[in-house]
């Protein structure tokens, strides 16, 4: 994977159409009361650079600044990362069958239209070839989201609006969206379907999981590691630098190190303490950025993305 991202990757939807979906789904807050979602974005920020998430996101009007202002960007963003892995790509976009995503902490809406940008552009080929399969053959693709907060309002009306511009008109049954709101710390493996996944995604959501609860977060790993299927992928993304490192006892860590060290086991260091997980490395970067393209049309400032990617996938 190349240090910089491409602003528009040939297999999803251009940015401009991305951007347009918040537009659409929050225009009353964009075009309405700007002035009151920028004073919201504010108080945001300091909970965000507090790491108090809690405060951040306890109210509907906080989640929706939200989501107007850092969405977009990272949606775009992740169409790009998501097209440029061409494992994710093809999960995304043509295997066969019920394909299944979770997706944690995507209750801010970036991960949804992202999937939707690659998953719709050849939406009229896929839906006619569909109706010519065998249920089986038919490429469907479940994603579940799950956030602790209550993201309702944000997901429905960004799946209102795929639906209504990059969906025909009653076959949005090959797109299927479902949130939980939820602590994905506390569900079990039943509930969050482990066994069935064919890729999860922890975008921007690590560090708020080791910053609530460390031992819960290092548990949800390793019951990604006992249950998950051979084959599933896994993505996660955090930003690139000192603010993703964590504290473990006296010392800091980069929190991918720690995430290696639990799916792919200790290597190295003395003689039998080396172990082998459950899980390969598909491709990784510590640093790769993603710059927009200036010439999107949209109210509120879109940011670049400098940020660190791990793919793995389960043996």
């Amino acid at each position: 994977m190349p240090p910089l991202l491409r602003a528009h990757h040939e297999d999803t939807l251009p940015p401009q159409e991305v951007v347009n979906v918040f537009q659409r789904a929050f225009g009353k807050e964009l075009y309405g009361s700007l002035e009151e979602v920028q004073s919201l974005v504010q108080k945001v920020k300091t909970d965000l650079y507090n790491r108090d998430y809690t405060a951040a996101f306890d109210d509907d009007t906080k989640r929706v600044a939200y989501c107007c202002r850092w969405s977009p960007a990272r949606a775009v963003a992740y169409s790009s990362l998501f097209a440029q892995l061409q494992e994710v790509n093809q999960i995304v976009r043509w295997s066969a069958g019920d394909q299944r995503i979770l997706c944690v902490g995507g209750g801010a809406g970036g991960e949804l239209v992202a999937l939707g940008s690659l998953f719709t552009p050849d939406r009229h080929t896929r839906i006619k070839s569909n109706n010519d399969m065998d249920e089986a053959d038919r490429h469907i693709l479940n994603v579940h989201l799950v956030d602790i907060f209550d993201w309702n309002n944000v997901v429905g009306r960004l799946t209102a609006q795929i639906e209504e511009s990059w969906l025909y008109n009653g076959q949005s049954q090959y797109f299927n969206i479902q949130f939980t709101p939820n602590d994905v710390l506390k569900m079990d493996q039943n509930q969050l379907q482990l066994s069935r996944l064919n890729l999860i995604t922890l975008l921007f959501t690590t560090n708020e999981l080791f910053s609530e609860d460390k031992t819960g977060s290092i548990r949800f790993l390793q019951a990604l590691s006992t249950y998950c299927q051979p084959g599933c992928h896994l993505l996660i993304t955090e930003s690139a630098g000192s603010y993703s490192h964590i504290t473990v006892g006296s010392k800091k860590f980069p929190i991918q190190f720690l995430i290696d060290t639990i799916l792919l086991g200790k290597r190295g260091g003395k003689r039998g303490e080396e172990t082998h997980g459950r899980w390969a490395l598909v491709n990784k970067t510590d640093s790769t950025w993603y710059r927009g393209d200036p010439d999107v049309d949209y109210p509120m400032k879109l940011e670049n993305m400098r940020f660190f990617f791990r793919l793995y996938k389960k043996l």
